[in-house]
């Protein structure tokens, strides 16, 4: 009875090294890891801090009663870009940097023969943030560039609209950490409008007191 014989594997050659190769086992390629998306700081602080003591503070029967922020708008305006638009440029660049987005340039409404305005002149730029960019700049503004300020002694609640917005008035943008003094081409002041749904000035402060908004106790001066 002839043996039966078995077959001896062909060693790997350049004409079946591709076949073996994939016909192997290969080990799984490691996918990149997502990037975790991280709550800013003060929205946290809001949901979970916040808003119950506003509800309890101002008796609220319904959550939704309850006011929150609805945007920031930084404004900038800039007279001098009527002679000059590379510093209405260099506002525009160091607001883009700031807040992360793109500004939008401002312009005249009317023209005023004096001041050699003529109308739809750009004289400015601003921006709007909400959501998460909001509540980031919201939390840079109160921890880093506020305490900047020389012989800071708080904010004064004389910005108020009566509607529960509150508005600051910058004397320059120096004191936001992100700005080097060498690499402005000209110091500007900037007005920060803090828009709320708060229905009168008492509930805005309240809001935003509790984010850490440093207002002058009654009676300071200055």
């Amino acid at each position: 009875m002839a043996a039966t014989s078995k077959k001896t594997p062909k060693p790997a050659t350049a004409g079946n090294r591709e076949e073996i190769t994939a016909a192997s086992p290969s080990k799984k390629t490691a996918k990149p890891a997502a990037a975790v998306s991280v709550k800013p700081r003060l929205k946290e602080r809001y949901q979970k801090e916040i808003s119950s003591l506003l509800m309890k503070e101002f008796s609220y029967k319904n959550p939704m009663q309850v006011p929150k922020l609805s945007k920031i708008v930084l404004n900038v305006g800039m007279g001098e870009a009527i002679t000059n638009v590379k510093l209405l440029d260099a506002a525009a660049n160091e607001l883009a940097l700031l807040t992360g987005q793109r500004p939008v340039l401002t312009k005249a409404k009317k023209s005023i023969a004096g001041f050699k305005l003529r109308e739809g002149v750009p004289i400015g730029c601003k921006v709007t943030l909400r959501g998460e960019r909001m509540y980031e700049f919201l939390d840079r503004l109160l921890s880093l560039a506020l305490p900047r300020i020389r012989d800071f002694r708080g904010v004064s609640t004389k910005g108020f609209d009566g509607h529960g917005n509150f508005t600051i008035g910058l004397k320059e943008q120096l004191i936001f950490p992100e700005l080097k003094y060498d690499e402005i081409m000209a110091t500007h002041g900037m007005d920060i409008t803090i828009v709320t749904t708060a229905r009168n000035n008492e509930e805005g402060r309240s809001l935003l007191r509790y984010f850490g908004m440093p207002f002058k106790t009654e009676g300071a001066h200055g």
